[in-house]
Order: structure tokens, then C-alpha cells, then sequence
């Protein structure tokens, strides 16, 4: 079974929902046979790697609401994923633009770290405050995935993956994405928003059912009870 998340590395509720994801995943028995895959969606494409305004400011100029107003939100958003065991630092986060870290994504999918990287891209941006639309953090982050610094550092400095992400982001509208975080479902069931562990836990247990084959509860034979069978009907 295969579950595709499109997130950011800059949406708060993707670290928050990713999490929740993984205790309902963490309950479900048939965990060794699910698959993730994180997609790409950046929230915000035209950002700037470097920005002198804070994650204040930045909701308020996007919002109209004042910066006092902004941090309260912020403080709402730190308390939930406080709750999921997550440190959120709003105040010294760095803003930037995620694309050259989705890219890191796509290039650690290729070698079978895609969620560990996906995992250090969030604490790194949220809880250590990194700047991760620097290639410096982000070829750390790589080695610290167990992916090489140099084929690192070389994706990064080429336009590789680059095609992918705005794939992705493009699948994602296609398939109804318009916030993330979005999990698909073996491509039938979708779960929009970090919601709660048990609703994760129950969504993989039902596609899980419905994706195993009928399982006949009794014998089908002319012995084992009344049936028709080529043509000749009998009763024991």
C-alpha cells in the first residue's frame, strides 16, 4: 500500500500532520507493507531565499492582521505540535524559499532516504532555525541522511529536479490539492489537513481491507452445504 503526502518543508501543519501520521501509522498492523512517499507543493513559490522579515510580519502583510495578532496565531500553531511532542521556534525561524530543498527531496528519493531527509528538513527549519535554502544546510542535511556531500552539492548547483517539483505540485492541483498537508491512499482515499492519529489509523486500515481479496467464510463445496455447481444442484 502506498501513501503519497504533498507537503512543505515550511507548513507547519505538515510536521504537525507528519507526525500524527506516523503514530496512527506506528498502530497499524500492516505497517511494514506501507510505502510513503513525500510529494512537493510549495506554498509559495515566488519567495525569496533571503528574507529580513520574520514569520510575523510575514502573516501579517499576507493577512492584513496586525504582528501582535500574528504571533498569537503562531502561538496557537507552537502549542499543538508542542502536543505531538514538537518544538516549533517561530520566533527565530528563517524564511526562504523551499524550492532547492524540495529538490534535496527528490534527489534522496532516488536513493531510499526520502523520509529521512523530509524528517531533518523539518526539524531543521522549525526547531534548529537552519537556513534551508542554503546548499550548506542542505548538503549537511544530506551526510546526515547518509547521502554523499559531493553528489549533493552537485544536484545543487544544476537545475536538477527541478522539473519534478513543479510535477508534483501540478499532480497534486490535479488530484484536488490546494493546502497541504494532502495524503493519498493507494490513489483512491484522501485525508486533507493534519488530522488527528485515529483518523490516519482508521483511513490505512480501511483501504487496507478493501484492497485484500474476498475471503470466503465457509467451504464452497456440494459437500460442506446446499449449492449448484456445473450445472447439478445438491443439498447435503
Amino acid at each position: 500500500m502506498q501513501v503519497e503526502v504533498w507537503s512543505d518543508i515550511a507548513c507547519p501543519f505538515c510536521y504537525i500532520g507528519k507526525r500524527r501520521f506516523e503514530d496512527g501509522l506506528e498502530q497499524f498492523v500492516h505497517k511494514d507493507q506501507v510505502q510513503v512517499v513525500y510529494k512537493s507543493f510549495q506554498l509559495n513559490e515566488n519567495a525569496r531565499t533571503d528574507m529580513e522579515y520574520d514569520a510575523y510580519d510575514a502573516l501579517s502583510a499576507r493577512s492584513g492582521m496586525s504582528r501582535e495578532e500574528a504571533k498569537t496565531i503562531h502561538e496557537r500553531v507552537a502549542k499543538q505540535a508542542k502536543a505531538e511532542g514538537l518544538d516549533l521556534r517561530f520566533d527565530t525561524l528563517q524564511l526562504t524559499n523551499t524550492l532547492d530543498a524540495h529538490r534535496l527531496l527528490h534527489f534522496a528519493a532516488e536513493h531510499g532516504k526520502n523520509n529521512e531527509v523530509a524528517e531533518l528538513l523539518f526539524k531543521a527549519y522549525f526547531t534548529e532555525c537552519k537556513h534551508v535554502g542554503s546548499h550548506e544546510t542542505l548538503i549537511a542535511i544530506a551526510v546526515e541522511a547518509g547521502l554523499d556531500s559531493k553528489a549533493t552539492a552537485k544536484m545543487l548547483v544544476s537545475d536538477q529536479f527541478t522539473d519534478e517539483v513543479r510535477v508534483d505540485h501540478l499532480e497534486g492541483n490535479r488530484l484536488g490539492v490546494s493546502g497541504v498537508p494532502f495524503y493519498v491512499i493507494d490513489r483512491k482515499y484522501a485525508i486533507s489537513g493534519a488530522q488527528p492519529t485515529n483518523v490516519f489509523h482508521k483511513a490505512l486500515e480501511k483501504a487496507w481491507n478493501e484492497s485484500q481479496p474476498l475471503t470466503v467464510l465457509n467451504p464452497t463445496s456440494v459437500e460442506a452445504g446446499s449449492v449448484c455447481e456445473n450445472g447439478v444442484c445438491k443439498n447435503k
